[in-house]
């Protein structure tokens, strides 16, 4: 992998890892298209780690507060949506049926379909908000709430089903207003990518860097961690203005379109 592409794939993962659009969809399409295989793996998490960067950088203030007083409504809220994420997560990737499916995901098989799944998430819970366009805080969150968001960000471990239109998507399901509905999605991501690098880590380390140098690797990690903030800050402002279906559109036009590939065409897949 030169520099160019690493770039490149830095680039889609800042932009796709807070769009609702599926950052690992992406990588694993491009990974697929360019022929990275060596070291795809360790080059990934560190794409990932870049981006954790941006939400650190957009929310400081809030983090702070939130180091500063643990002992409140919003940390509680987002260690229970953290529970049936890890369990779903686990669920995936030990116990079979549901392994095999996953090992299954990660290889491609069900990429279409998770582009799909996002569009259809997407465009019901645009529908459903313009039913109840004030919604509720935050500080009026509901155990029930925090346990669906974070059971909607398990399903997303799925390759191409994304991660933030999964849990934007299931906050506004639950009754929240757009701004909750994408701050709690933004938090909820630092456990997440942290969590997901730690599972990763081992089979990283094995499988190691490949031919990818470290020159390419930090370059990656650049271009993603600054598109990422971007990406947040252009996120925020398209929840609020209530402007998803666009998502929702590109990614049910990508997902028909990689399905053709997989089964018709065999260009890149």
């Amino acid at each position: 992998m030169n520099v160019w592409i690493a770039m490149l794939l830095g680039l889609i993962q800042g932009l796709t890892e807070f769009l609702p659009v599926s950052s690992s969809g992406h990588l694993l399409l491009l990974q697929e298209i360019f022929g990275v295989t060596e070291g795809a793996m360790f080059f990934t998490i560190m794409l990932h780690l870049a981006t954790l960067v941006a939400v650190f950088v957009v929310y400081w203030e809030m983090i702070v507060e939130l180091i500063k007083h643990p002992i409140q409504k919003t940390v509680g809220m987002l260690l229970l949506a953290t529970v049936p994420t890890v369990l779903i997560a686990i669920l995936f990737k030990k116990v079979e049926p549901f392994a095999s499916f996953y090992t299954a995901t990660e290889n491609g098989s069900f990429l279409g379909y998770g582009f799909l799944i996002t569009s259809a998430l997407l465009f019901a819970s645009d529908l459903l908000r313009q039913k109840n366009v004030k919604g509720r805080k935050m500080k009026d969150m509901r155990v029930g709430d925090a346990l669906f968001i974070g059971a909607m960000q398990g399903v997303a471990i799925l390759p191409s089903v994304s991660r933030s239109g999964g849990t934007i998507a299931g906050a506004l399901f639950a009754g929240l207003n757009r701004k909750t509905a994408a701050d709690f999605s933004f938090l909820m991501s630092i456990p997440a990518i942290l969590g997901g690098a730690l599972i990763e880590v081992p089979d990283a380390l094995q499988s190691g860097m490949g031919g990818i140098h470290w020159t390419s690797v930090v370059a990656g990690m650049l271009v993603a961690g600054m598109t990422g903030y971007f990406a947040i800050k252009l996120m925020i402002t398209a929840i609020k203005k209530k402007k998803l279906w666009g998502f929702a559109v590109y990614t049910a036009v990508l997902g028909v379109l990689v399905i053709i590939d997989q089964y018709v065409t065999h260009l890149f897949l």
